[in-house]
């Protein structure tokens, strides 16, 4: 079991525009940076603060590196946590492994994002989760389902059963929160959070809000500021978050 030296942020409030930025990324309770690609937890907790009440059963079906577990269990929300990766359920289950006085319940399996059949029909609150950006980051070698092994393309084509899942498990008039970035492919940006977005409203969801999350300490970004002065082209620091209604 942990050892838990801060259980809380300090200072915490809640953001209160569309832009979010967070330079100190959080160290309380279990959370660490060492999981790549996995979001600040200021995000989950402001979502989940936002977006749903005590008690309430959350999704997050790319579970990655057990950010919003941690803070729903944390918030006293229940949460179901989802991941096709054994590396990356073996890590929530450490990552949740501790006791606190009024905290929720965190339910982990193995699974596929688009297929969430053990899920009933409008079962879920609040949906908060950070998919990957396509191929960018690649977390696995040989999971076929991994989503992070898809060109553009195929990982858009695949959002779409996604969306889905989050409606049909999503109860009505409840929010479903995702993160999303771009990248850039020969010189071009390719736009996929806004193609996801589209995705979702396509489904049948209403968009509430676009926050634009600044990015911090990304990897190799002396490398990249070198050649983006040198070939003229501006690095992308920003992400969108999208929040959506039922």
């Amino acid at each position: 079991m942990a050892e838990i030296i801060k259980w809380e942020p300090d200072n915490f409030k809640l953001e209160t525009n569309t832009v979010w930025s967070f330079p100190n990324r959080g160290d309380w309770a279990t959370h660490d940076g060492s999981y790549r690609g996995n979001w600040s937890p200021y995000i989950p907790r402001n979502l989940i603060l936002r977006y749903s009440h005590p008690g309430d059963l959350i999704l997050d079906q790319f579970a990655g590196g057990g950010t919003t577990l941690i803070e729903a269990k944390l918030l006293n929300r229940n949460i179901i946590g989802v991941d096709i990766n054994d590396v990356a359920v073996k890590r929530c289950r450490e990552k949740v492994d501790f006791e606190r006085e009024y905290s929720g319940q965190v339910y982990i399996c193995k699974g596929d994002a688009r297929y969430l059949n053990f899920i009933k029909d409008e079962n879920i609150d609040f949906i908060c989760t950070h998919p990957p950006y396509a191929n960018i980051i690649r977390y696995s070698e040989d999971i076929h389902e991994d989503l992070s092994h898809c060109k553009i393309p195929q990982f858009l084509e695949k959002m779409k059963k996604v969306s889905s899942e989050c409606h049909r498990v999503l109860k009505k008039d409840k929010f479903c929160a995702l993160l999303m970035g771009d990248t850039r492919i020969n010189g071009h940006v390719q736009s996929m959070s806004f193609e996801v977005m589209k995705i979702f409203e396509a489904q049948g969801f209403n968009l509430k809000e676009i926050i634009i999350k600044e990015q911090h300490n990304c990897k190799a970004t002396g490398y990249w500021k070198t050649n983006s002065v040198k070939y003229n082209f501006l690095l992308l620091a920003h992400e969108y978050l999208f929040v959506f209604r039922k």
